[in-house]
């Protein structure tokens, strides 16, 4: 993994050194490769980015699920498709946004035939954060979205709270502005009044985004 010496510096609440360099699509090619951790013994493939390399969106969730596992596209699976209809919903076009993890293999228990997810741990974390600054540092997009509390802190640190700044804009970076808000997936498991109010939180935010890239456009 060579450092890009063009990489702005990371704009992550933990600094990385060593940036890996190249295009997406040699990023892409990389990562498929990585070993910094045990994750990829166990997962069908490595699950990177995909959207446009001039996004001006960028959309950071968590770690991929079983189903992005198998297909190697993020936000393919329930939670996906919950996420997809919400940017549905708000005017947003998900071929023009970039969509990715803070982690980039699926971790899971074995339950018979099943694989439950299971939460990467901070070591698995930190193993990624160079792939995560790569992409951000090869897209330099204007507006980024955390979804879920591992994305929130990978961003903004470890004393962010989710419950208490979803939905508060800060700046990101020299040229970006970033909020976290709920991922699809916690949604999914919410119940009745819950959910409803969480969804609607997350259109809000994903709505609040659109506006703020309609202002650039401007």
């Amino acid at each position: 993994m060579g450092r890009d010496p063009l990489a702005p510096p990371t704009p992550l609440a933990k600094p990385v050194d060593d940036i890996p360099a190249g295009s997406l699509t040699q990023l892409r090619r990389d990562a498929a490769a990585c070993r910094r951790c045990p994750l990829w013994r166990d997962a069908t493939r490595t699950v990177f980015g995909r959207g446009p390399a001039r996004a001006r969106l960028m959309l950071i969730g968590e770690q991929p699920g079983a189903q992005e596992d198998l297909q190697g596209r993020p936000f393919v699976g329930p939670a996906g498709r919950l996420l997809r209809e919400a940017l549905a919903e708000v005017g947003l076009d998900p071929a023009d946004l970039y969509m990715t993890n803070t982690v980039k293999h699926f971790k899971y228990t074995p339950r018979g035939k099943a694989r439950l997810h299971k939460r990467a741990n901070e070591a698995e974390q930190a193993a990624c954060r160079p792939w995560l600054a790569a992409e951000l540092a090869r897209l330099r997009p204007r507006v980024v979205i955390a979804l879920g509390a591992m994305a929130a802190g990978t961003m903004f640190g470890s004393g962010f709270r989710l419950t208490r700044e979803r939905g508060q804009w800060r700046p990101f970076g020299p040229q970006a502005e970033a909020l976290a808000t709920w991922h699809p997936s916690a949604i999914l498991r919410m119940r009745g009044e819950d959910r409803a109010a969480a969804r609607a939180d997350l259109l809000g935010d994903l709505a609040a985004a659109a506006r703020r890239l309609a202002d650039q456009a401007r």
